[in-house]
């Protein structure tokens, strides 16, 4: 049994392949996304289907996928979020005065 079913793989490879997600990916890292480790994760799914060497390209398919989750985890969030509201968050708002920056 594989991680995902091998058409969301193939979607992946061309989500990532696609020209909105390229400029994204530019814009946000300043480099063109790598979209091989979607399309060796399809043809390893196709080969885990047929069972032609099922057992290690399953095994590769799941380390990808922990690769993916543990890629994910190393970000940190950019906001830290807030336990509680402001102390002063009924006061209505002071329009003239500028905010602190």
């Amino acid at each position: 049994q594989t991680p995902r079913a091998c058409s969301d793989y193939w979607s992946e490879y061309r989500h990532c392949r696609s020209l909105w997600n390229r400029f994204h990916h530019y814009y946000t890292y300043g480099t063109s996304p790598s979209c091989y480790q979607w399309k060796e994760d399809y043809y390893n799914c196709k080969a885990c289907e047929k069972s032609t060497g099922g057992e290690a390209k399953q095994e590769a398919l799941q380390r990808s996928e922990r690769n993916r989750v543990a890629e994910q985890r190393k970000f940190s969030p950019v906001w830290e979020l807030r336990r509680d509201p402001p102390s002063d968050w009924h006061l209505p708002l002071n329009h003239e005065k500028p905010q602190d920056s």
